[in-house]
């Protein structure tokens, strides 16, 4: 697989990554452990080299099931995680809010190396950004973090423009990771492109395929398991599902006459967007990584983008990306 290079520090990594959150939480139970561990190898193995997890996933189980899993092969890969919730990292327990404290970053960051088996951290994200604690508080302190050697790189997940820019004038940003798709493009128009693209910095797409509802395989008849994040999603409901259908309708058009399928051209758009941008889309199906991996395999010329970009203007997408809970911890 081709190799892309996240912000001006050169860091490295496959044109597509994995996100690995699905393997332990959000969209239903846990995969088996084993199960979890050879996709993951799988993943490796079919050129990916960027793994994404974090340690409110489970919480803690993806870390160490990420940290079992790469173990083996830790200096042939880049592994990034996210602190930032206020999570006691001795016991798990959740407040429900965030904790960006330094003192806090600091403790959570040994409890991570030792779920990943690592002795640093390649990217470290803040999961969300803590309005409690100035984020020049933040940065410093992952910066001392990377003078101790105990991280790599710095990023910064749903932050806005501004603070992207005031973190960075403290310790380089190298990545930044929002939602962003072809039913997802707040990042387009509320500057936070357009700063990366400003100051070098790599952009992470998350929730890169919606979801799911990308691939073309849900539709108003899905149900979902009861602990599916989709079940609270607003874009998920019956209704919402239902007039969303148009996106997927335009992707499977497009997808046939390049010989894909939908989740590819959906990914392959994303690909076309920037030359630092590298969606990290997660899956717990092995025929389906295959799929996604495909991706890098579809070629969108100039007028494909264009013909996308006009055809998805007309499509009036239907409800919030995320509960409104959930969007009030991210900065817009």
């Amino acid at each position: 697989m081709n190799k892309r290079t996240l912000g001006k520090n050169g860091l490295e990594v496959s044109a597509l990554g994995y996100g690995c959150m699905g393997l332990s939480s959000a969209y239903g139970p846990p995969v088996p452990r084993q199960d979890g561990v050879k996709i993951i190898r799988t993943a490796f193995e079919r050129g990916v080299t960027f793994f994404d997890t974090a340690e409110a996933y489970g919480p803690f189980a993806n870390e160490e099931l990420v940290g079992e899993a790469l173990a083996s092969i830790r200096d042939r890969v880049v592994i990034a995680t996210k602190f930032g919730f206020d999570i006691d990292p001795k016991t798990g327990q959740r407040s429900g809010g965030l904790n960006s404290r330094p003192e806090h970053i600091r403790e959570v960051v040994e409890a991570m190396l030792k779920r990943l088996k690592s002795d640093s951290i390649d990217l470290l994200y803040q999961h969300r950004v803590d309005p409690a604690v100035p984020i020049e508080d933040v940065a410093g302190t992952v910066k001392e973090l990377i003078t101790a050697g105990k991280v790599k790189h710095f990023g910064l997940s749903e932050a806005g423009a501004r603070t992207i820019r005031r973190a960075h004038g403290v310790q380089a940003v190298t990545a930044v990771q929002s939602e962003y798709s072809l039913w997802t493009r707040d990042v387009e128009q509320n500057g936070v492109l357009a700063v990366c693209e400003e100051l070098g910095i790599g952009f992470v797409p998350f929730s890169p395929l919606g979801a799911g509802f990308l691939t073309g395989k849900i539709d108003t008849n899905t149900s979902f398991d009861p602990t599916d994040f989709c079940n609270i999603s607003p874009r998920f409901t019956p209704e919402a599902r239902a007039a969303n259908q148009a996106v997927v309708d335009l992707l499977k058009s497009i997808a046939e006459s390049k010989g894909g399928t939908p989740a590819q051209v959906a990914l392959a758009w994303l690909l076309e967007q920037k030359p630092w941008i590298v969606p990290i889309p997660g899956t717990t199906k092995p025929h389906r990584l295959e799929e996604n991996l495909g991706a890098v395999n579809i070629h969108l010329k100039t007028e494909d983008l264009r013909d996308i970009n006009v055809a998805i203007s007309k499509i009036d997408v239907h409800g919030l990306r995320l509960p409104e809970a959930v969007l009030k911890m991210s900065e817009r």
